[in-house]
Parts: C-alpha cells; structure tokens; sequence
C-alpha cells in the first residue's frame, strides 16, 4: 500500500513559500512531476501518485467546505482500490466505482461519528479526480471540476505532418457547464430553484457549483441540513431528496503510441489555463519542475487578472490568497517508457503525496519512503 512518501520534494519554489513542487520522479511508463500551491487557511487540495513497476495510480482531490473529505480521500481510496482490484483480478469500471461508493460510505460514517463535535464537517466536501495506466489501459474517473488533458499526436492532413492536441479525458461536473445545468434540473423537476443564478455564478441551491462529489452530505441527506446543531453552523436548505451525487464519470481506452503526456489537475489551473494552453506549455518547456511551471502560469494569469504581479501574491498570506486564486494542484504524467517486467522477485512499490498543509512544512526537502511487497 501508498505510504506517506516524498522525494526529490522542496517547498518555497520561487521563493513561493506557499508553494511545494517534486519535479521529476520515474514510474513504469515514463516520468512525472506534482506541484501545489496553497491558497486557503488550510490546504483543501491534495493530490497522490502511486508507482510499481506494472501499474501507476494518480489522485487529485479539490476540497471545499474544510479539507477534511480530501483528506479522507487520500488516506482511503488507493488502498480501496488495490483490495478491491486484487480480489477481483484486476483493475476494471467495476472495481472502480466499487471503490468510489466505498470511499462516499466511509466519509458518511465519519460525519455521522463526528457530528456532535463537529457539526460543520456535514458541509466538507471534495471532488475526486482517479487516472490509472495498467497493462497498457489508461483509466480516468472524476467527480467535480478537477481534469484531465491528454497531450498526444495528431496527423494535419498536410504531407503527413503531425502536431500535438490536446484531448480532454474527464467531464466538468459543473453546473457552469450548460448541459450539466440541465442534468440537475431534469431530476429535480418540483424544484425551480434547485440551480440558481448568484454571485456571477451558477450554483446548487445558491451554494455550489459542482454536481458531483465525495461528501457535502448536508447536500445529500435531508436530515442532517435540518438538524438544529447543523444549522447553527450554516443554515436551512429545503432539501426533498439529494441534489448531489457521487457517481463518477469513467473513460477508459487503450494507450497508444501517439499518447505523450496526460495533465491531472484541480480546477484552480483550468480556471487560469486553457487545456491547450496547458499542453503547449508542457510540450514546450523541460521535464523536470513542468508542474511547478503550470502553477506558476496560473498564477500569473491570475495576478494579471487582478491588475498585479505574481511577486505581489507571494507576499500575500495563507487565506489572503484566496482572493486572488484557488489551491492548485498538478500531476504531469510523461508516457514514453515501454512498461517494464512484472516478473521480478519483488515488487518496489512507491510514491510522493503532497504534504497535508504547506504552510506547516517545517523543512522543504522530505525523506522518501518505500514499502516492499510480495507480488
């Protein structure tokens, strides 16, 4: 199983000290690069990969409300992946949403054991965004707005030229999205206000923008947004029945030799970045530190936005940020390496996650951690 590992890992990139980069480390296929910003109070987004020498498992999750379901996630939904997969002989769209409805469970539980200390975490909520590549097969599963981009090669039709495209994987669960928008009213037909228009957004009851996620179970469970402890933390939402869910978006297909890198991120780069902006930039620029390089043109973008300079937000505090951006989390995964043989006496399994809260990393460089384990 995915221990808490990091390696070749450095804080205060740019002198970011907001900022947590590992810029390039191996798996079976290729190379990959993370990086993270951290914008909130508490860090909501985190992000994991996992590494042996037949598979590479890769996670993004973008909280809201806390960072508790987030959290949750990431503790939880690799190794339920890899029970589920081994008792079932492999990974499969089965095994998959298998393990979302077991990570959605989990977290109900939680909320329902920490509910009279903690009434607020029935509002704590995350999109999950889950890429796999095993035994050739390129797996993608999300709920919300995290994404992922493929970069990969495309004939012109001119003299057999080619260029590099970018092929978005997963769907926007957001009720900015037209044809979402309409998903959620189509099953909320007695609800004319069950999406409505409000702070230059749309939004789910006037409070979110996602449609699907882990948690918000205050958007899931009547009961729990009309409890009186609940509602001295938040307030009453007519609710009937769920206006949120949890099942998740899957794409699945072979790997192809025209497959060159794939983009997993939280939404707070696609709000900066186009995802052919993105591929450019990583077709463009040097492996090694290529998400760091993400983040920080998302943030420039973003200051430019605000008429300021990205060395102006460095010096903005943890939450201040918030104003200006979101928490940003990125993943690079270069795939050019035939994966290598599973026959080995031994399985190396590794990865990196990233650290639960930036801004209380002590020291920038971390030890990395393996775990052995029998094939």
């Amino acid at each position: 199983m995915l221990s808490s590992c990091f390696g070749s890992c450095f804080g205060g990139g740019d002198g970011d000290d907001l900022l947590w980069h590992m810029d390039l480390k191996p798996h079976a296929t290729g190379d990959y690069s993370v990086a993270v910003v951290q914008a909130n109070s508490l860090l909501e987004d985190q992000g994991q990969v996992f590494t042996t020498p037949s598979a590479t498992y890769v996670g993004v999750y973008d909280g809201h409300g806390g960072p508790q379901a987030s959290r949750f996630i990431n503790n939880n939904l690799f190794p339920q992946l890899q029970k589920l997969a081994l008792e079932e002989g492999g990974l499969s769209e089965d095994v998959i949403r298998k393990a979302f409805d077991t990570i959605e469970e989990g977290f109900l539980r939680l909320v329902k054991q920490s509910w009279l200390d903690q009434p607020q975490i029935a509002s704590a909520g995350s999109c999950c965004l889950f890429g796999a590549i095993s035994k050739d097969e390129l797996y993608v599963a999300n709920l919300g707005d995290s994404r992922a981009v493929l970069g990969r090669r495309a004939e012109t039709g001119q003299m057999g030229d080619s260029a590099v495209v970018a092929e978005r994987l997963s769907i926007d669960h957001n009720v900015g999205v037209e044809e979402v928008r309409k998903e959620v009213e189509a099953l909320h037909p007695d609800d004319s206000h069950v999406v409505v228009y409000t702070r230059g957004v749309w939004r789910i009851k006037g409070i979110i923008q996602v449609s699907r996620s882990i948690g918000d179970v205050y958007l899931k469970k009547p009961e729990f947004n009309r409890d009186p402890m609940f509602i001295q933390y938040g307030y009453p939402i007519p609710l009937k029945r769920a206006v949120m869910s949890a099942e998740p978006s899957i794409f699945i297909r072979k790997i192809r030799p025209e497959d060159l890198f794939l983009i997993f991120a939280s939404d707070g780069l696609w709000d900066q970045l186009s995802d052919d902006e993105a591929v450019d930039i990583v077709l463009k620029n040097p492996r090694s530190g290529i998400a760091k390089r993400l983040v920080r043109a998302a943030l420039e973008g973003a200051a430019e936005k605000k008429e300021m300079r990205y060395e102006d937000i460095k010096r903005l505090e943890k939450g201040e940020r918030r104003h200006v951006h979101d928490d940003i989390t990125v993943i690079v995964i270069y795939l050019d390496r035939p994966g290598r043989s599973t026959n080995s006496g031994m399985n190396i399994v590794k990865g990196t996650n990233v650290p639960l809260d930036i801004y209380s990393l002590n020291s920038g460089h971390q030890g990395e951690n393996t775990s052995c384990v029998s094939p």
